[in-house]
């Protein structure tokens, strides 16, 4: 009797180079030249790729200083700039701006979360609060608090109260509308899940509503710092003697460019590193929420 072997069957399984293992493909290196391009593709480091669009700006910026094309009084050249940060470093005026500066920041960044989280609970937790604070605060939000600095110098002369009054009215409307946005977004199921489990109303808003309302607190935050950092450069160019705008009046004066543009850098690092700050508090506070990071 003769055995006859017959094809392999729709159901038998077809063993292909495709579908090798890893101990098959280490046994035969021919097998790797069948792995798909892109998963063999050497990979850029993130870092690398964040940084070649600034610093092909820069080159593209001292090539066109270099050449004449960007005269010095438009704007100094990248060189010209370096050596002059060099030189308000070393005497000190540069980093005594930037405490004065920062200082400003830090007090009407406080006093702005405190009042715009404060009408963000009333509004958000209760319906009378909703009733007597939203609707007055939506109207002066849309009153641009640059036109407020001329009634703020009457009201607090032309010291320091009008710059943290200034930075203090920019701070607290965003973190307003994102903390009350944030409370009323909590999902209504949660709600009813803690009262099921015996929560009391501080219970519930102590274990549900805050942190579910913690991102969008977080994105305010957020949004704030940089409202903070643009009313500063309005605050500090009226009526100021000390601080980063003030050296960009004093530059402009002298036709300056060269320091104005120093200061705008200072104004964007510290801008970013403030940026950087709520960023890694977001990953510290929000490891329990899943999030898409990008491809």
């Amino acid at each position: 009797m003769t055995i006859s072997h017959a094809p392999p069957g729709p159901l038998e399984p077809d063993i292909s180079p495709i579908s090798a293992s890893k101990a098959e493909v280490e046994a035969d290196p021919d097998l790797e030249a069948l792995v798909p391009r892109s998963s063999r593709r050497t990979r850029v480091p993130r870092w690398l790729r964040r940084t070649t669009g600034p610093v092909l700006l820069l080159l593209l910026w001292q090539l066109l200083s270099a050449t004449g094309v960007l005269s010095a009084d438009v704007l100094a050249s990248p060189g010209r700039i370096a050596r002059v940060a060099g030189d308000l470093v070393a005497d000190g005026s540069l980093s005594s701006a930037m405490g004065t500066s920062l200082q400003r920041v830090a007090v009407g960044l406080l006093l702005g979360t405190v009042i715009g989280t404060g009408l963000a609970l009333v509004s958000g937790l209760f319906r009378i609060g909703e009733d007597l604070v939203d609707a007055p605060v939506q109207m002066l939000r849309t009153v641009p608090f640059v036109g407020l600095i001329p009634l703020f110098i009457i009201w607090f002369g032309i010291g320091e109260a009008p710059k943290v009054a200034i930075i203090t009215l920019g701070v607290t409307f965003p973190l307003y509308l994102n903390v009350y946005a944030g409370i009323r977004g909590v999902d209504a199921q949660l709600i009813e899940a803690g009262e099921s489990l015996g929560l009391s109303r501080w219970g519930l808003v102590r274990h549900v509503v805050l942190p579910g309302a913690l991102p969008g607190a977080l994105t305010g935050l957020r949004y704030s710092l940089g409202i903070a950092w643009l009313a500063l450069v309005f605050a500090e160019q009226i009526n100021a003697d000390s601080g980063i705008g003030f050296l960009m009046v004093q530059a402009r004066d002298f036709l300056r460019t060269d320091v104005i543009v120093v200061c705008l850098i200072v104004y964007a690092f510290l801008g970013l590193l403030a940026d950087f700050i709520v960023r890694s508090l977001e990953r510290l506070l929000l490891q329990w929420r899943p999030t898409f990071t990008g491809r």
